[in-house]
């Protein structure tokens, strides 16, 4: 199978490159590193304006594309460590084309419904960026359920663990209303192309913490010798690389898989992307901070944002052993 990009794919993953690079410098993310920022405003739509949201939308307004043009652009926003509800205010957007609505999205979040437990005890929920959502979407086993964020009571929690993406602790979730006739499949569907899309974010990650090692490798002498001449360097290195590569192929072929059912077990193949691109951006975000050495721990390096986002995003899709099950039965 060959997963080269087409020339349609590679200008747009030129043209999101073009614009993260312009719209979201790492200079202007890490600002927001104390404040835990909401989203801004004119940054989200710019991304509704480049498609970023309608790109596999139908109808007036929807650019018709499939998964695997939306794994191209995920890849390219995750390698930007764009922050704020990309993948929900996707899936939103495309849940309502399917539906026959056009209208636009605004900032879309997304959470599961929690099961009750045995004691009907209360069960926490926490809601990233709620602060600046239009919409929250809940999703559980019969359907997908819309909620007014304003409405719900919520704590904002003091010290998140990626300090882009800010969290709230919301002590339980009201029925909401179903959106727009949606039922269990439909669920279903969010779960499986929100795996993909997640692991493309991951990807992405991935190959920025390669690109980031690989240049402080080249930079960083020790003994006279760029350290990235030192074999204990360099293997992990090509570990990074292998990791990001084979992370890639697997999004890629998950993401072919759902817009050609016809070719393979898409919900097997999207468990499988998850669980490689999950690791890919957690083992190689450990592998830069090691390759920066004591550097690599400090707040002036940049490093720690990129293995930070990557446990928000991997505790977003699936446990590893979850993705695995799956896998295992679906062969």
């Amino acid at each position: 199978m060959d997963f080269e990009l087409s020339a349609d794919e590679a200008a747009l993953a030129e043209g999101v490159r073009h614009l993260c690079a312009g719209r979201f410098p790492l200079e202007r993310i890490r600002a927001g590193e104390r404040s835990s920022p909401a989203v801004d405003a004119g940054a989200w739509s710019e991304l509704a304006d480049a498609g970023v949201f309608s790109l596999r939308a139908r109808g007036e307004g929807g650019l018709g594309l499939g998964m695997a043009e939306a794994a191209v652009v995920f890849e390219e926003l995750g390698r930007a460590l764009v922050p704020g509800p990309l993948v929900a205010t996707h899936l939103a957007a495309t849940v309502a084309s399917g539906h026959g609505d056009g209208s636009p999205v605004g900032v879309v979040g997304a959470v599961a419904r929690p099961h009750p437990t045995r004691l009907d005890a209360v069960v926490p929920v926490v809601v990233e960026h709620l602060g600046s959502l239009t919409e929250l979407i809940v999703v559980d086993d019969d359907g997908l359920w819309s909620l007014d964020p304003s409405t719900l009571d919520a704590e904002r929690i003091g010290r998140p663990l990626d300090p882009l993406t800010p969290l709230w602790r919301v002590g339980g979730l009201p029925r909401g209303e179903r959106v727009l006739g949606t039922g269990p499949a439909d669920a279903a569907r969010w779960r499986r192309d929100a795996t993909v899309l997640t692991g493309a974010l991951c990807v992405g990650l991935a190959y920025a913490e390669l690109g980031m090692a690989v240049d402080y490798a080249k930079s960083r002498e020790q003994f006279g010798r760029p350290i990235g001449s030192f074999q204990a360097v360099k293997h992990l290195c090509a570990d990074m690389l292998v990791r990001a590569e084979v992370a890639r192929a697997a999004v890629h072929a998950a993401a072919v898989t759902i817009d050609q059912p016809d070719v393979g077990d898409g919900d097997r193949a999207a468990a499988g992307a998850g669980l490689l691109a999950g690791e890919a951006a957690l083992a190689n975000g450990r592998s830069c901070i090691q390759v920066h050495g004591g550097m690599g721990f400090t707040w002036e390096v940049p490093a720690h944002l990129y293995l930070m986002r990557a446990r928000v995003l991997t505790a977003a899709i699936a446990t590893a052993g979850e993705l695995a099950e799956v896998v295992a039965e679906r062969y």
